[in-house]
């Protein structure tokens, strides 16, 4: 691998290393405001910005938020934990979701009837599912590098600038593919999900 490849592949191993996570420790456990709620997440979710003037979560985000009925009304003006907690959902669920598709997906976990929660927290559950995210990170990391072995490797492993352009575009092909296929997984199992939702209306 010549020294620019080297280098586009550090760089992007290097931007997947700093995507910012909130822990389920920095989660604090006392009603805040919005205000207070905007700051929390531009804070620790900074780094996810793709450009520095972006914004991570803003008041208009959260009214529509919760007349989408994606997150309850506040109590008196304020948010609890588990709204904070649905809030960090969303963020990373509205990328590649419709708004309906992560209702569906959330509405159980804000229903008054505690049957889905099987008795967990909504800090515990997002500490379970912080959990498996967080196990991921070594195994994605050496997937992206195998990725890009075959991406260069289709290609010859040449040095100039066109066949480079090459292997970074059969590079993004084959993310967008995974991204595709996962995607289109997401929404069958929520689907899924609805029915029996449904089902159990009945």
């Amino acid at each position: 691998m010549n020294d620019s490849s080297n280098d586009f592949i550090r760089k992007i191993i290097g931007e997947f290393d700093k995507l910012s996570y909130i822990s389920p420790e920095d989660v604090p456990d006392i009603a805040l405001y919005m205000d207070q709620i905007t700051t929390f997440m531009d804070s620790r979710l900074d780094a996810c910005k793709r450009h520095p003037d972006d914004k991570i979560l803003t008041k208009t985000m959260i009214n529509n938020y919760t007349k989408s009925k994606l997150i309850p009304p506040p109590e008196k003006k304020k948010y609890t934990q588990d709204h904070l907690l649905l809030l960090i959902y969303v963020y990373y669920l509205k990328d590649f979701l419709q708004i309906s598709d992560i209702r569906t997906l959330l509405s159980p976990l804000t229903d008054p009837d505690p049957t889905y929660r099987q008795g967990k927290t909504m800090l515990e559950i997002y500490e379970a599912a912080f959990k498996l995210v967080k196990s991921q990170t070594d195994y994605m990391t050496k997937d992206l590098m195998r990725r890009w072995k075959m991406a260069r490797d289709i290609y010859g492993g040449g040095n100039d600038q066109e066949v480079e352009y090459l292997q970074v575009f059969a590079f993004v092909c084959l993310l967008s593919f995974d991204v595709y296929v996962k995607k289109n997984l997401i929404e069958s199992i929520v689907d899924e999900i609805s029915k029996f939702e449904e089902s159990g209306d009945s």
